[in-house]
């Protein structure tokens, strides 16, 4: 009896809890541009559930007061903003990547497993929702009987909660590649190999971006190495590796 009563007691504030929601509307801006995001995904802290806005950077989605939502996107850093049932919403993300030339904001960037384990520690919960450690228990009371499943990691492993979890951990994750890569391939470092500077410089280092593995094995000489010879074959062919140039509302 006390069971259905604790149960229904769950199930009344839930009730109470959606009929403060409504509907509220978002969009997501490049801080430094001010240009509108797309694929940007949208975690709400509370309900564990998550969203991509749309090709014109705006979202839409059910809200309570107090509400966190957390905005993440690949070469940005992640940002939230706790609801207060103002408007409509605005995210600033500040881009992390390469984004101007003869900048070396990227030089800035300390210790990237430090702003890591920082990241994870403020995103305890979403770390706790999407992991499937223990998934297999092995013992029971005292050390006693044979190997099981973990409820929780189960749990975490097939719901929604602990899918949307791990989707906003993958983008995290990616970020943080991004910064060890930036961490090492600066402006200042091409620069002063290759001797470019403004355009040719960005376009070479977007061109000829080393890889996450690479950047980890590779030590310094390597690197350099590396730079060079892709100088060479930038100088015989500038536009070798450059990416076509996005369509406004083409397919994505």
């Amino acid at each position: 009896m006390k069971k259905i009563c604790f149960f229904l007691f769950l199930i009344c504030c839930q009730v109470g809890l959606f009929a403060q929601e409504r509907e509220v509307q978002g969009i997501v801006f490049d801080k430094d541009t001010k240009h509108r995001l797309v694929r940007v995904y949208i975690y709400n802290m509370r309900t564990h559930k998550g969203i991509y806005n749309n090709s014109k950077g705006e979202f839409t989605t059910n809200l309570a007061k107090g509400d966190t939502l957390v905005a993440a996107l690949s070469g940005y850093g992640v940002d939230t903003l706790t609801v207060q049932m103002q408007g409509t919403l605005l995210f600033y993300l500040k881009r992390t990547s390469i984004q101007l030339p003869e900048v070396t904001v990227t030089d800035t960037i300390k210790n990237p497993a430090a702003r890591l384990a920082k990241t994870k520690k403020e995103y305890s919960e979403i770390y706790r929702k999407g992991s499937t450690k223990d998934m297999l228990q092995v013992g029971g009371p005292n050390g006693m009987g044979g190997a099981g499943l973990g409820i929780d990691a189960l749990w975490n492993l097939l719901s929604r909660e602990g899918k949307n979890a791990r989707n906003l951990q993958k983008i995290i994750e990616r970020d943080y590649r991004d910064m060890i890569i930036n961490y090492r391939y600066t402006f200042n470092l091409v620069g002063n190999v290759t001797g470019l500077s403004n355009e040719d410089l960005k376009d070479f280092m977007l061109q000829y971006r080393p890889s996450y593995n690479f950047i980890i094995e590779a030590n310094d000489y390597m690197l350099i190495a590396y730079i060079k010879n892709a100088y060479e074959q930038y100088r015989k062919n500038p536009s070798l590796n450059r990416l076509p140039a996005l369509v406004p509302g083409g397919n994505r």
